[in-house]
């Protein structure tokens, strides 16, 4: 498929529908999940695991796909030389787990012109990073609203970012995930403009169950606001703690018929993880299927 038709299916199918349709559109790319599953990003609970043992982890627990975040013990970075980038994917196909992934922190809401650039730039490095493990794309943040410079300015100087490393991704067939997250830019109406603003349909929302989901108009609102523009991972804390309404999420999930990943972004310091990675997947488990009897 020549890159010009590639992107007119995808502008195509991008608006034929909600949560995974959109994410179905893109099947040339990234083949539909069956179902939606619980997977795993490294944040804490796997920042001290080597990539070997991560793997092994994953596939203990039954989080049977991953998303690497950088400076961490499995050094999936990018000054992996070529042959070391094929092991890297050779070992995750020898397994069950999926890398569906580089998490990055780049952000590209700098008024300064030089560390915008730094940012889009170093992103493409590691779009190419995740085209050579196998993986399938890259999760960006907005990152913030600075107070001195027009809200305006910022949110389209932060779409054209996204719009520009989404083409240079979409060449190389990988998702950039936006991340709903940073001062300000978590905030649903927020996030919402910015993506108005989007024109590269391989450029898909990472939901992230922040607080600010839960400002009025509240929950179910929110999500419906920007559901046409999520991707295939979303980001979730631990399901049985705290007040966050995952009970809520997920009936919003399993009535849209999501097909993605629900990633596990653990920021608790359990005594024993793969026992702690266990329960969670049983509490996804139970929270699904009660999503499933409404």
């Amino acid at each position: 498929m020549s890159i010009i038709s590639r992107r007119d299916f995808l502008s195509q199918t991008a608006s034929a529908g909600l949560g995974m349709a959109a994410v179905s559109g893109l099947s040339s790319f990234y083949p539909a999940a069956p179902a939606m599953r619980l997977g795993f990003v490294t944040y804490q609970w796997g920042r001290d695991w080597d990539l070997p043992t991560l793997i092994a982890n994953c596939e203990k627990t039954g989080l049977l796909a991953v998303e690497l975040r950088t400076q961490h013990a499995h050094k999936v970075e990018s000054n992996l030389s070529a042959s070391e980038r094929k092991e890297v994917k050779q070992r995750f196909a020898d397994s069950r787990v999926t890398c569906l992934g580089y998490g990055s922190n780049f952000e590209y809401h700098s008024p300064d012109p030089a560390e915008l650039r730094r940012n889009i730039e170093q992103t493409k490095v590691y779009i190419q990073l995740c085209k050579d493990i196998g993986a399938t794309g890259i999760k960006i943040k907005p990152n913030d609203l600075p107070a001195a410079v027009p809200r305006e300015k910022t949110i389209a100087q932060i779409a054209a970012s996204f719009n520009e490393v989404g083409k240079f991704a979409q060449d190389l067939e990988q998702l950039v995930r936006v991340e709903v997250h940073g001062h300000l830019t978590q905030e649903i109406p927020n996030i919402k403009a910015i993506f108005e603003q989007v024109t590269e349909p391989n450029v898909k929302m990472c939901w992230n169950s922040n607080p600010e989901d839960l400002l009025p108009p509240g929950l179910e609102k929110n999500f419906n606001s920007v559901k046409k523009w999520f991707g295939d991972t979303v980001h979730v804390r631990e399901l049985n703690e705290g007040d966050y309404p995952y009970q809520q999420l997920m009936d919003l999930f399993v009535a849209m018929k999501y097909k993605g990943w629900i990633l596990l972004e653990a920021r608790t310091e359990p005594a024993d993880r793969i026992s702690a990675m266990r329960e969670q997947l049983s509490v996804f488990n139970q929270l699904v299927s009660n999503a499933k009897k409404k």
